[in-house]
């Protein structure tokens, strides 16, 4: 079916003559075949959103609907891969047309060549429904690729090979209860705007480990939960998404750079081929998609971008895997939603952005969560949603930060002023927070004890606490603050210093796992409690703060990670003497 263009306005292409098309179709435009969605229908006459440049299409350029809706392809080859926006692999593109992606380019996601081991799990006469795994795939050395049955596909299993194929090729063969025989293949495609089916959600209950300090300890995420990372230019959005891409205890990691700056991409495309995975030694590209989409690229795919990522995030979900998806930023493609919006002429909401943001973001973020899988053989996934968000100037009153923090149980606040002072990760501890606690709560008493979150509460009513004196001092100066209160100072220093700040660049502190950051809290806590109970009884303060272990405790983090244990026990043990030690001096004196 074919119609003909009447209007083009920038990635808006309206075309008529499409009376037997439907909407969220896809679309080929012009001579060049560029490829579409039709966002709206009025009668024969379609609006059409086009992923690519439409710089040469005019009026009369034919316009042909393939009609599917747009879908991604689901099989062995998604790891390691590198996609656009619509799932077009850049390296293939890069192979056949250079460095500058062509127009009108159209590559199956899935390379249709390359053969996989196919290794079969089902039998001849076994009876197979939707979400069944047939067999699997070593994939990668990280990750076994479990080969499910396609939806609407029950019955019993006719025939099943075991050998080398493409994704194209049978095998499997279902004969459905109604006689017919259906084959499967290795691939299966989904539409990307529907999100998979699962039988039950659960509520989350078991903590994602980022080793990440102020993440893990101060505000944790969930398994299966929704975090967004908000702050202005440079204040280190990225940097705290890729340490979650890289250490993140998940299976698989889906990476959505969503109109972001390219050599923010270029990062994450030359570092992760060379890190190393901490749970399997493998290089962590071996675990990953990313899915390129940066600022230069048509507005449109921006839109698209998100929904190809947590589609693939949920097929893997679907096999029973723990999947984060990272989108770096979801303020870029709310502005391609206004983009197109604008364009269509839609009565404009706040800002200009369309009145169904947070309906839309909700869409999103609501296909997170931990799963029992569709299927006869139990199993649970769980699928972890971080978006970061870019407000303009860092204001947090705009759009699409309040319309996510109104939907998201994570905010990690970051601030500018923590990253120009060189503080990393800089999310503010006071303006963040995480609704999972109480959820978590019964993970972390069994796991580290109910010293846990007793530790992390004192901590937070300490920082709390130097924030109001730091207001004084700003005021008055520090002269005018008691001794107790410039050792309170002094304990909030180093939680600051030595416990929340980490070092990307420092191999033993880039990642810090549950057990580490519950030793280290600890004994910056002791120091303050033992240090107030000797100051009450006469020591002096600045002997307390030149106690030898106070610097030993500030190198505690860089501990090797084999050693860590010990060295905080041996820690511990002198800093109690050293403080006791000046306790005793302080009595003598009086």
């Amino acid at each position: 079916m074919s119609g003909r263009i009447v209007k083009v306005s920038g990635p808006l292409v309206v075309a008529e003559g499409l009376s037997n098309a439907n909407m969220a179709d896809v679309v080929k435009v012009g001579k060049l075949g560029l490829r579409g969605e039709i966002l709206t229908m009025t009668g024969d006459r379609a609006s059409i959103q086009v992923y690519e440049e439409t710089a040469g299409i005019g009026p009369g350029d034919q316009v042909s609907t393939t009609g599917a809706p747009l879908s991604v392809e689901l099989g062995p080859g998604l790891l390691e891969n590198i996609y656009d926006g619509i799932q077009r692999p850049l390296t293939e593109i890069r192979a056949i047309a250079g460095s500058t992606i062509t127009r009108g380019i159209d590559i199956p996601a899935l390379n249709r060549e390359k053969k996989w081991e196919f290794t079969p799990s089902a039998n001849v006469g076994d009876s197979v429904e939707p979400g069944d795994i047939i067999g699997t795939v070593q994939e990668t050395p990280s990750i076994v690729h479990k080969i499910m049955v396609p939806h609407g596909i029950k019955g019993t299993v006719e025939k099943i090979f075991d050998g080398s194929f493409t994704v194209t090729q049978t095998v499997a063969a279902v004969k459905l209860e109604d006689g017919s025989i259906r084959e499967i293949t290795m691939m299966q495609k989904w539409p990307v705007r529907k999100s998979r089916p699962y039988k039950h959600k659960y509520l989350p209950s078991q903590p994602l480990c980022s080793g990440q300090r102020v993440i893990d300890t101060f505000f944790p995420i969930a398994k299966g939960g929704t975090a967004a990372v908000p702050g202005p230019f440079g204040s280190g959005k990225t940097v705290v998404q890729h340490a979650l891409a890289k250490w993140s205890d998940v299976d698989v990691v889906v990476y959505i750079g969503c109109g972001e700056r390219g050599n923010e991409m270029t990062d994450v495309l030359m570092e992760f081929p060379q890190l190393t995975d901490p749970t399997s030694g493998e290089p962590l590209m071996k675990r990953t998609v990313l899915i390129a989409n940066t600022s230069d690229m048509p507005v449109a795919a921006r839109e698209a971008s998100i929904y190809t990522g947590i589609t693939i995030a949920e097929y893997f979900r679907d096999m029973g895997y723990d999947v984060a998806i990272i989108a770096d930023s979801t303020s870029r493609w709310a502005e391609a939603l206004r983009e197109i919006s604008g364009r269509l002429e839609e009565m404009p909401g706040e800002e200009g952005y369309p009145a169904y943001l947070a309906s839309r973001l909700a869409q999103f973020y609501e296909r997170a969560g931990i799963v029992e899988c569709v299927g006869s053989q139990s199993r649970r996934g769980s699928l972890t949603a971080i978006g970061a968000v870019s407000p303009p100037g860092g204001d947090l009153s705009e759009p699409v930060s309040q319309s996510t923090m109104r939907i998201v149980k994570v905010f990690w606040g970051l601030d500018a002023g923590l990253a120009h002072a060189r503080h990393f990760p800089a999310i503010n501890w006071l303006n963040s927070y995480s609704l999972y606690l109480d959820n978590l709560r019964p993970w972390f008493d069994e796991n580290l004890g109910k010293s846990f979150l007793k530790n992390r509460e004192k901590a937070m009513a300490i920082l709390q606490e130097e924030s109001e004196l730091q207001e004084i001092v700003k005021l008055v100066g520090i002269d005018s603050l008691s001794d107790k209160d410039r050792l309170t100072l002094e304990t909030a220093k180093m939680i600051r210093e030595d416990f929340l700040q980490q070092n990307a660049f420092v191999d033993t502190d880039n990642y810090s796992d549950y057990e580490r950051q519950a030793m280290l809290l600890e004994i910056i806590l002791k120091y303050g409690e033992l240090s107030q109970s000797a100051l009450s009884q006469g020591a002096k303060l600045q002997d307390l703060i030149n106690i030898e272990a106070k610097e030993v405790i500030g190198r505690a983090k860089v501990v090797p990670i084999d050693e860590y244990k010990e060295e905080y026990t041996r820690i511990l043990k002198e800093m109690t003497e050293q403080i006791n030690k000046t306790k005793a001096r302080g009595e003598l004196d009086d």
